[in-house]
């Protein structure tokens, strides 16, 4: 069987020289399917390739994205944290008024009920109340040395554990509330107060308490946690050292630290907050009219 041939004709203009090149037809057929092949794998890569670059675009598009409602989620986060601080140190505040007026009465203790006889399950249920009671003030019960006085009298400044000591001496330069941000320039909420003092000047317990934490805290520095029973604890910021340790009992007017610039201080001061079961109120009407130390 004779295949079908095609002649090519090349010729050199160089030298003038021709040449013949004869490739039979089958020849000819693979060399097109290879060239067709070859273009389609040609077009497939780049069309890969620009699939590749629109995925990676979109890809970093996204991760922006995500990135900037981090940062949103993060700030909301912040001003819900601070609204509540606001509203509870407001709730904190009216119930102080209130009762400063009389409008509503102090509360009781669960030991303050009546000693009439009462049925089994109304008992039952007396004793849960004790007992959370106890455990909330588990601290208070342990200072008391004199019985057990677990319902405080109306003259609260009196007591020894009623945080109303100044921590140091010296002139406050930022009050509790809402204030500018001496760093970022922007409003946020001030939880506490500052009182300026000498660098290394000591900072004492404003009452009687338990040391339940000494610690590098972010913003405070080095800071220092007493709880003094009933839910009131007082925190102490921007201090160069410690003078006490975790788990400590401290008295009132004790040095428990040292004045620093710790933490986000411009100066050397106290950052001081007293906080009623977690929640900031304002220092000051505990500090008012007292002294440094007794």
């Amino acid at each position: 069987m004779k295949f079908k041939s095609y002649t090519f004709f090349i010729a050199s203009s160089a030298q003038g020289n021709l040449r013949r090149l004869r490739l039979p037809f089958y020849v000819l057929q693979l060399l097109a399917v290879l060239a067709v092949v070859g273009g389609a794998t040609v077009v497939a890569g780049v069309a890969s390739y620009g699939r590749m670059l629109w995925k990676a675009v979109n890809y970093n598009q996204v991760r922006g994205e995500r990135d900037s409602l981090k940062q949103q989620y993060q700030e909301l986060q912040v001003m819900v944290k601070e609204t509540n601080q606001r509203l509870n140190s407001l709730q904190s505040l009216a119930t102080e008024v209130a009762m400063t007026y009389g409008i509503i009465r102090f509360r009781q203790t669960p030991f303050g009920l009546s000693e009439a006889p009462v049925a089994s399950e109304e008992a039952y249920q007396r004793s849960l109340e004790q007992f959370d009671y106890l455990r909330r003030n588990a601290t208070s019960v342990a200072i008391a040395s004199q019985g057990l006085h677990l319902m405080p009298g109306r003259n609260l400044e009196d007591l020894t554990f009623t945080p109303s000591l100044w921590p140091v001496m010296g002139r406050i330069t930022g009050s509790f509330g809402e204030r500018l941000d001496p760093f970022s320039g922007e409003g946020a909420f001030h939880a506490g107060v500052d009182i300026s003092s000498e660098y290394g000047d000591d900072v004492r317990a404003a009452a009687d308490g338990l040391v339940v934490a000494v610690e590098q805290r972010a913003g405070y520095g080095r800071m220092i946690l007493v709880d003094h029973g009933f839910g009131t604890t007082t925190l102490y910021g921007h201090l160069s050292s410690f003078k006490t340790r975790v788990g400590a009992r401290v008295k009132r007017g004790e040095a428990i630290g040292t004045v620093g610039t710790s933490g986000r201080a411009s100066g050397p001061h106290v950052h001081y907050e007293v906080r009623i079961y977690g929640t900031p109120v304002n220092p000051w009407r505990y500090l008012r009219g007292s002294a440094a130390a007794d």
